[in-house]
């Protein structure tokens, strides 16, 4: 048996559970392995992109054949600069192994081969004093590792740190986007508002004229008690947006609810703290919001020239700053946007409050007094709840950036 056969048969043995389960067949493994062989590239590789067995297949498969852990590359992941320090890439590239996480005070190592004797000894070599474990994890993957991590020095590592801040940019954006969806059900809520007071001054004019008709004794009264009826539909419509927002299990969010989101998304600014001597926060404003805004200029990220550095990391470094900027100001837009909604259940309310007790006091108790008691109770409780939703926003409206950090 040649080389090349021991090679395939060996790779054959490796994906043989593929086989026993169902995912590949015989023949489809012996051709991947095979083409694998002749073109001088893993079999995993073959089988992933080719046959389309996912990664994580072949990792649990790998994993099952060394009986170790494995690890998946991930170019969020930040390495540890105190492991890389002193590594000779050429041997690393040679054996396709990489130290990628401490855990604890173990040293997590990815490796294409965990039970190669040579790369065991390489490890023990460049580890003598620590505790290590070797984990599978796919070639590719650890090129990528190998590709990310020792083409600068440990700390110009620029490629994977825009990876990490594109991905913080896309997780800004997405909260964003979900604040937009918060506003535009305010302006239906406001719109459907809008559309109740409407109704509601077809149901007054219809009351007047009706006490008017009953007092003047002609025979239009049933034609002004179809304006009455048109404004109640009309109520109800807009009535069903007020309680549609009202109701719904994720909207409204509560405006401390919005400004927490808002942190919880901007967090990550403090990994990417490189500044020596950070200044502390000295901001004598007490909400939350403007806190934070307060404190984006202190988290800037400068990176020293170097070869590996070019301008795109500095305007990542931006991009990312200002995609915050921007989240904070479209957390402030929203809980605005919160407030005049409110503002708008108190016009309304002061509008039914308002239209009943004038009704009672220019009509006196009539038919339709039942109607007026009504709208005053409605108008206040709508008053009310208008207050709960407008209130928390004054202290923010004292405090905000007023767009002082795009100065």
């Amino acid at each position: 048996m040649n080389t090349s056969d021991t090679t395939i048969h060996n790779e054959i043995k490796k994906f043989q559970p593929l086989v026993n389960d169902g995912v590949l067949s015989a023949e489809a493994l012996l051709t991947a392995c095979t083409a694998a062989a002749f073109r001088n590239i893993p079999a995993a590789k073959v089988l992933r992109f080719e046959y389309h067995i996912p990664r994580r297949k072949l990792l649990e498969t790998l994993g099952a054949y060394y009986d170790c852990k494995w690890i998946e590359y991930d170019e969020r992941l930040p390495v540890p600069p105190e492991l890389l320090a002193g590594l000779d890439s050429a041997r690393l590239y040679a054996r396709q192994w990489i130290p990628v996480i401490i855990d604890g005070d173990t040293v997590i190592i990815a490796a294409a081969s965990p039970r190669d004797p040579a790369t065991i000894k390489e490890a023990q070599l460049f580890f003598p004093d620590r505790p290590y474990e070797i984990r599978l994890a796919l070639t590719e993957d650890v090129s990528a590792f190998l590709s990310d991590f020792l083409n600068s020095p440990p700390d110009h590592l620029i490629g994977n740190e825009r990876t990490g801040l594109a991905y913080w940019r896309n997780t800004m954006a997405r909260w964003r986007t979900r604040l937009a969806c918060y506003r535009t059900d305010f302006a239906m809520a406001k719109t459907r508002l809008s559309l109740l007071r409407g109704g509601l001054t077809l149901i007054t004019i219809g009351n007047i004229l009706v006490n008017t008709a009953v007092r003047e004794s002609h025979g239009l009264a049933m034609f002004y008690w179809t304006l009455i009826i048109a404004g109640f539909g009309i109520v109800i419509y807009g009535g069903a947006g007020y309680f549609k927002i009202k109701s719904a299990i994720l909207s409204p969010p509560h405006h401390q609810t919005l400004v927490e989101v808002t942190a919880a998304n901007l967090y990550f600014f403090e990994n990417y703290q490189f500044i020596d001597n950070k200044p502390k926060d000295v901001s004598p404003k007490h909400t939350m919001l403007a806190r934070i805004a307060d404190s984006l200029p202190n988290n800037c990220v400068f990176i020293d020239s170097s070869h590996d550095n070019k301008v795109r990391s500095h305007m990542a470094h931006e991009r990312t700053t200002l995609a915050a900027q921007r989240t904070i100001l479209s957390c402030y837009r929203t809980i605005y946007a919160r407030a005049r909604t409110g503002l708008a259940f108190i016009r309304t309310g002061v509008s039914f409050t308002s239209i009943g007790l004038g009704l009672i006091q220019y009509f006196g108790m009539n038919l339709l007094t039942a109607f007026d008691c009504f709208l005053i109770i409605a108008g206040l409780l709508m008053a009310v709840d208008g207050m709960i939703w407008y209130w928390p926003v004054r202290k923010e409206h004292e405090e905000s950036a007023k767009c002082a950090m795009m100065e």
